[in-house]
């Protein structure tokens, strides 16, 4: 059996109904830098973490 493991900033921006691109402009980042930090390939900084909990 394969678990597939949503990281939590995909399944948070998909409660509010935004798009990858409507998180990056409220968060100042560009989407690609949206789209790996759901990818789980790049962690964010602690300022940029902070914006993005404070999105939601």
């Amino acid at each position: 059996m394969v678990l597939v493991l949503l990281n939590k900033l995909v399944i948070y921006r998909a409660e509010k109904g935004w798009t990858q691109e409507q998180l990056a402009k409220k968060v100042g980042v560009s989407r690609q830098t949206i789209a790996t930090l759901e990818k789980n390939k790049y962690n964010p900084s602690l300022i940029l973490a902070f914006k993005i909990a404070n999105a939601f």
